[in-house]
C-alpha cells in the first residue's frame, strides 16, 4: 500500500509496518459500512457471506467458458444453445438472477457478434459474474454502436474488411451470450481443456480467440 506521509529516512523498513497490510481506502469504507449494517440489525452476516460465496465461486466467466466448451464439442448441445439458451445453459446448473431471457449468438466465418447494453448494464451475470467497468461506461456503450469496428481495434481485435459486425443491445429481456469460433488446432481437446481457452471478453465480442479462422 503506498504511503500517504511524508517518509522518514531513517525509518526502520526491517520491522514491521504496522499500517502496511490495511486494505485500500474503498475495501475500508465498505468495511466500515457492512459493520454499521450489521450492528444495525439491518444484515444477517451469515447472508454476506453466502453472497460473496456466490460470486466467488459460483458466477463468473468460467461458467461462461465451460457453455462454450460445451457448445465445441457436442453438436447438439450447441444447436441447443443457439435455439434456447436459458435451458440450455440451465441444464449445466449456471441459474439465477440475471441468468434468464438468453439468447446466444454464434461468429462464424464472416460474422462477428458484439454485445453492448446502451440504457443500462445488463448482462449475464451466471454465465459472465460482474460486468467489467469499460462495458458500463458511456464511451462503450455509445461507440461500440456507431463504430464498433473502431471499438473492437482499440481492444485489439480487426477484422477483415468483409466480416460483417453485428452489434446487440441487451436488454433486461434479452441478455447475450457470444458464443466464440473455435480456434483451430484444437482437435481432441478435452472440454475441461477447451474452457482454459475461452476468456470473458470472447463471450462479450470484444476479443477474439487466438487461432479462430477468419
Amino acid at each position: 500500500m503506498p504511503h500517504d506521509h511524508d517518509h522518514d529516512p531513517h525509518h526502520d523498513h526491517d520491522g514491521d509496518h504496522p499500517h502496511s497490510h490495511l486494505p485500500s481506502d474503498p475495501a475500508l469504507r465498505v468495511k466500515a459500512l457492512e459493520t454499521l449494517l450489521v450492528d444495525k440489525g439491518l444484515v444477517d452476516p451469515a447472508a454476506l457471506d453466502k453472497l460473496i460465496e456466490t460470486y466467488e465461486h459460483e458466477v463468473g466467466p468460467r461458467n461462461g467458458a465451460k457453455v462454450v466448451a460445451k457448445a465445441w464439442s457436442d453438436p447438439a448441445f450447441r444447436d441447443w444453445l443457439l435455439k434456447d439458451a436459458t435451458a440450455a445453459i440451465a441444464s449445466l446448473g449456471f441459474l439465477g438472477r440475471q441468468g434468464e431471457h438468453m439468447v446466444a449468438l454464434a461468429n462464424g466465418p464472416g460474422v462477428h457478434n458484439m454485445v453492448v447494453c446502451t440504457l443500462c448494464s445488463c448482462y449475464p451475470w451466471p454465465v459472465l459474474g460482474i460486468p467489467p467497468v469499460w462495458y458500463k461506461s458511456e464511451a462503450y456503450r455509445s461507440r461500440a454502436v456507431i463504430d464498433p469496428r473502431g471499438v473492437l481495434a482499440e481492444f485489439g481485435v480487426t477484422l477483415p474488411d468483409e466480416t460483417e459486425v453485428r452489434v446487440w443491445d441487451s436488454t433486461a429481456e434479452i441478455r447475450y451470450l457470444v458464443l466464440p469460433e473455435r480456434p483451430a488446432g484444437t482437435e481432441g481437446m478435452s472440454e475441461e481443456e477447451l474452457a482454459a481457452l475461452v476468456t470473458r471478453d470472447s463471450m462479450i465480442g470484444t476479443d477474439r480467440l487466438e487461432g479462430a479462422a477468419s
